[in-house]
C-alpha cells in the first residue's frame, strides 16, 4: 500500500527546510554503499508513531513573472498535486503578509487537507500572537518552532489525522500487480497498450503526455495481472518529467504497489545516470525487478549487439545481477512474447518460501567449501538459518555473535541460495543474529 504524501508550502524564508530537516531527522533512509546504486536525497520518509509516509520541501511561492519566481510556483503547485495533505508553513515573528495570503489562495483551490503551522513561536509568551491567523481560513494555528523543535509531535498528529484510510484491496491475492518505471519517453505507455493489445492509455512522443497513473487488467497465459502505469502527470506538461523531484516521488507510489517492477531502458539512447537511480528505488523497496530494453526495433539488432548491451546493462547495474533482461519492441510487438513469462518467474521467485531444513542443507555445504572467517582470533559459528518472510525472501542467520559476519561472507552465502534455490527476478536479504 502506497505511503502518503505530505507536502510543505509556503512563502520564502518562512523556515520549510529547517522544518523538513527537523521532521526527517535521523529517520532518513541510509542507503547501503553498493555499486552502482546512485541515490540524491530526491524525497524523504518520516515516521511518526505507527505512520511511515512521504515528505516533499517546495521553493518558496512567489506570486511574480520573473522565470525563476514562475518555476518556483510551478513546482510548489506540483507538490500541492502530489500531496495528500498540506503543511502551510507561515513565520509568527512577522504576522500575515500579503505573499501569505496569496499563498493561502493557491491552497483554497488545490481542494486538500491543509494544517496550518505558524513557524518560529519560540517561547511561550508567543503563542499569544499565533491567533491572528485563524483568519487565513484553515482552522486551528499550531505554534511550532524548527530551530528548537517544539510542538511539531501536535503537528505530526494533526496532519496523519488526515491521512485516507487504507482499504483492504479487493483484488485476488493470486494477482500479479507490475509497473513500468523509468526516464520519460522510453515507451511506458506503448507497452502498455502492446500488453492489452488495445489502445487504452494515450500515447505521444511528446514527453510528459500520461495525464494520470492509470491501473490496467490483464489476463494472460493464465495469470491475472494488474499494470500500474507511472508515466503520470497531471496538469504543467513537460514540468512533471523535467523535475526530476516530483517524478521520482510518482514513480515511488507505483513501486509501492508492485510485486514486480520493470524498469525500463531506452536501447536507442542508451543507459543514464537517472536509470540507474530510478532503478535503485526498486531495488531498495525490496521489489521484484525486470529490465525491459524497448525500442529493441531501432537498433541493428543481433546476438552479439544483444550481448554486448547485455554485458554494458550489468556493468552499470551491478546491483541488479538477479535480474532478468528482456529485449523487445513495444511498437512492432518484436519479443514482446518474453516478457510476461519473465514477470511470472519474478513474482513467483519473489514469494518463494524454502523449507528450513532444505535451507539448513545449503548453507551447511557452504561452510564446508568455504569455513567460516575469524577475527581477532575468534571464529563465526553459523548454528541455523530460517526463512522469516517473503516479498522480498528474507532470511536470519542465526550465529555466536554477529559482529564476525564480514559483508563478503554474507554475500558468499547469499549467492549459495541463489545457486540452490534462483530466485531470479527478486533480491534477497540475509540478517546475521545472535542467537538469544
Amino acid at each position: 500500500m502506497r505511503k502518503s504524501v505530505v507536502a510543505i508550502v509556503g512563502r520564502p524564508n518562512v523556515g520549510k527546510s529547517t522544518i523538513f530537516n527537523r521532521l526527517v531527522g535521523e529517520r532518513i533512509s541510509i542507503v547501503e554503499d553498493i555499486p552502482g546504486v546512485t541515490r540524491d536525497r530526491i524525497y524523504a520518509q518520516v515516521e511518526w508513531l505507527a505512520t511511515t509516509f512521504n515528505i516533499i520541501d517546495t521553493g518558496g511561492i512567489e506570486m511574480g513573472d520573473e522565470p525563476l519566481l514562475v518555476q518556483m510556483r510551478q513546482q510548489a503547485e506540483i507538490a500541492i498535486d502530489e500531496a495528500d495533505v498540506i503543511i502551510f508553513l507561515v513565520n509568527g515573528r512577522e504576522g500575515i503578509t500579503g505573499a501569505d495570503e496569496e499563498v493561502a489562495k493557491l491552497l483554497y483551490k488545490s481542494n486538500k487537507p491543509v494544517v496550518l503551522a505558524v513557524n518560529k513561536i519560540d517561547n511561550p509568551e508567543m503563542r499569544e500572537s499565533i491567533y491572528e491567523y485563524y483568519s487565513l481560513g484553515f482552522g486551528e494555528p499550531y505554534p511550532i518552532s524548527g530551530s528548537h523543535g517544539l510542538g511539531l509531535g501536535d503537528l505530526l498528529d494533526a496532519v496523519v489525522d488526515y491521512f485516507p484510510e487504507r482499504e483492504d484491496n479487493d483484488e485476488d491475492e493470486d494477482t500479479i500487480y507490475f509497473s513500468l518505471i523509468g526516464r520519460p519517453n522510453v515507451g511506458k505507455s506503448s507497452l502498455v497498450n502492446a500488453l492489452v493489445n488495445e489502445e487504452r492509455v494515450i500515447v505521444s512522443e511528446i514527453e510528459g503526455t500520461t495525464r494520470d497513473a492509470i491501473d490496467t487488467k490483464l489476463h494472460k497465459d493464465d495469470q491475472d495481472f494488474v499494470i500500474i502505469d507511472t508515466a503520470g502527470m497531471r496538469k504543467r506538461g513537460k514540468v512533471y518529467e523535467t523535475t526530476e523531484k516530483y517524478s521520482v516521488l510518482r514513480a515511488l507510489k507505483a513501486i509501492e504497489r508492485s510485486d514486480v517492477v520493470l524498469v525500463l531502458i531506452d536501447a536507442e539512447t542508451g543507459i543514464r545516470e537517472q536509470d540507474k537511480k530510478i532503478a535503485g528505488y526498486a531495488h531498495e523497496a525490496g521489489r521484484a525487478i525486470v529490465i525491459v530494453v524497448n525500442k529493441w526495433d531501432t537498433v541493428e539488432a543481433n546476438e552479439k549487439s544483444m550481448k554486448e548491451f547485455e554485458a554494458n546493462i550489468r556493468a552499470h547495474f551491478q546491483y541488479l545481477d538477479y535480474a532478468p533482461i528482456v529485449f523487445l519492441s513495444a511498437m512492432t510487438k518484436k519479443r514482446l512474447h518474453t516478457l510476461i513469462p519473465a514477470i511470472k518467474l519474478a513474482s513467483e521467485n519473489h514469494a518463494k518460501r524454502i523449507p528450513t531444513n532444505v535451507l539448513n542443507d545449503v548453507i551447511m555445504d557452504a561452510i564446508a567449501m568455504n569455513p567460516t572467517p575469524t577475527l581477532k582470533g575468534k571464529r563465526l559459528k553459523v548454528l541455523y538459518t530460517t526463512q522469516v518472510a517473503v516479498k522480498p525472501p528474507s532470511f536470519v542467520v542465526f550465529v555466536n555473535d554477529p559482529e564476525l559476519m564480514h559483508f563478503s561472507y554474507e554475500r558468499f552465502l547469499e549467492n549459495k541460495i541463489r545457486e540452490a534455490f534462483g530466485f531470479v527476478g527478486t533480491p534477497i536479504k540475509l540478517f546475521a543474529r545472535r542467537r538469544q
